[in-house]
């Protein structure tokens, strides 16, 4: 198997990740992409995507380049595996990072048969308010069960002020933060406040304007204003 200790100039490159080289981290991953693999793929079938399992490998062969140190007397490759064995494993028995309820997983059911229902109808992306008559869950309701049980597209998915992403917010870039995306972004927002995690649902989710989402929050506009700036201040520190 081709593992970075195989690789020329592995130790200048682990040694420029370590010092926070975004284009290092990327092609040490690249590089060993292969071997996270190998590891992922003894947890198939357990109910998460090979995908999903890949990306929480390649979190925790990161978390192992950052922790390395020459002076534990094994190869990075060798010290990396059970890093990237145990954020797997952590996942898995921890049965996901984010707890969904049965309640909100049988709601948020209802309203993706609704939504595929109104989108075969409609011949488009049924409206908030649509959705609002036919399962006669509130617009708050149904973008925090979509919220909790998927997540938006991308960090690049933008809102209904002006393009405005989620990147944008966060100052996200690079291949760390494609491999986070959809693992630590979700975590980080589980652990919001319900207000502001309805909030980045309906904004970054929804692609609301900041005076619809506040009609729908029975807040100010102003208001609406402040409490993203908080959420987003809070996920910036969390994920960043």
């Amino acid at each position: 198997m081709n593992t970075l200790s195989e690789k020329p100039f592995a130790h200048q490159l682990l040694l420029a990740a370590k010092d926070g080289d975004k284009a290092a981290k990327e092609r040490l991953v690249v590089e060993n992409s292969g071997l996270i693999w190998s590891i992922a793929r003894r947890f198939f079938g357990r109910g998460t995507e090979p995908e999903d399992l890949y990306q929480l490998g390649c979190i925790g062969f990161l978390k192992a380049v950052a922790g390395y140190d020459e002076s534990f007397g094994t190869q990075f490759s060798t010290y990396s595996v059970p890093k990237i064995s145990g954020e797997i494993r952590r996942y898995l028995r921890d049965d996901g990072i984010v707890k969904v309820s049965r309640g909100l997983k049988e709601r948020a059911y209802a309203i993706k048969r609704a939504r595929d229902t109104l989108e075969q109808q409609l011949g488009r992306d049924p409206r908030l308010s649509e959705l609002e008559a036919v399962t006669n869950f509130t617009a708050e309701e149904i973008a925090s069960a979509e919220q909790a049980t998927e997540m938006p597209d991308s960090l690049q998915r933008e809102n209904g002020d002006g393009g405005f992403s989620l990147e944008n917010a966060l100052g996200t870039d690079g291949i760390e933060d494609g491999i986070v995306e959809s693992v630590a972004l979700r975590e980080a927002i589980s652990q919001l406040p319900e207000r502001e995690r309805t909030l980045i649902a309906l904004r970054f989710y929804h692609a609301m304007t900041q005076q619809n989402a506040a009609r729908i929050l029975g807040i100010s506009q102003v208001q609406v204003s402040r409490l993203e700036k908080k959420a987003i201040e809070k996920l910036r520190k969390m994920i960043v």
